[in-house]
């Protein structure tokens, strides 16, 4: 990557919670930040266009990416309907200037979604010009299953490069969860990586979200790849900060991962 097209390093609003999106603006104006990206959820002003773009022109801080509603907890944010959820999405990134949609592959119930779901994705990105990034996931331990078990929620699969789509988040903390190769994810995907949710994990079967260098993942070794491969694409610091103490050790922990991010990526 030449020295003047460094990598974007954004910051997600979930990295705040249970902060409202506002605080995750402020935070990443204040520590240096390159933007945000959005995650659409329960959070009033991360399903209000105008209140998001109001955040971005008072901290300076630009929208990269809007992350769709698809967890189990945001199926009735915006609609009930997943296909509707990510045309708004779509659409949301259109008003905000943010260049990518992150969404999560079809749960294996959504069935009409689930069969569209690759002409949806590729109509969207003919029409808007947005990258519509598909976020590798992980299967989890069922109630009452052994140590080892492992079910998925999602159809086909939790690798989303099984079934091919132009373009790719790759998720660490999923990636360590799933306990996959991050690295022999990062290469499946190739050219349609777009996108990066930088993360870390223990291997356990949950989705941890640690900062970068604080679990088993090969963080180090993906954003070092993203340099020597000429990524093109943004890096999204999505970590656990719920557990901070404060404000101050909030604002420690989320420096210290753009710390992590920066010196990897040679910035």
């Amino acid at each position: 990557m030449s020295e003047s097209a460094p990598v974007p390093v954004g910051l997600s609003t979930a990295s705040v919670w249970p902060l409202r999106a506002g605080a995750a603006f402020e935070l990443a104006a204040d520590l240096g930040y390159d933007g945000v990206e959005v995650m659409v959820w329960a959070d009033p002003i991360s399903q209000d266009v105008s209140a998001i773009r109001r955040w971005s022109r008072r901290t300076g801080m630009p929208v990269l990416s809007v992350h769709s509603p698809s967890l189990l907890i945001t199926q009735r944010i915006w609609s009930p309907d997943p296909e509707v959820r990510l045309r708004r999405s779509v659409d949301a990134a259109l008003e905000l200037g943010a260049r990518t949609v992150v969404v999560h592959p079809p749960f294996r119930w959504q069935r009409r979604y689930g069969d569209a779901f690759g002409d949806l994705v590729d109509e969207l990105e003919d029409a808007s010009g947005v990258d519509v990034a598909v976020e590798n996931m992980f299967k989890v331990r069922p109630p009452g299953g052994s140590r080892d078990a492992r079910v998925s929620a999602f159809r086909p699969s939790i690798d989303p490069t099984d079934v091919g789509f132009r373009h790719y988040t790759l998720d660490l903390s999923h990636s360590a969860a799933a306990r996959m190769d991050a690295l022999a994810l990062a290469d499946r995907m190739g050219a349609g990586l777009s996108h990066v949710h930088l993360a870390d994990g223990t291997g356990i079967p949950k989705d941890e979200h640690l900062i970068p260098g604080h679990g088993g993942q090969p963080c180090a070794e993906l954003l070092e790849k993203l340099v020597s491969d000429s990524f093109s694409g943004q890096v999204v610091l999505e970590v656990n900060t719920r557990h901070a103490t404060g404000a101050a050790a909030r604002a420690r922990a989320l420096a210290e991962a753009l710390l992590f991010a920066r010196l990897h990526l040679g910035q």
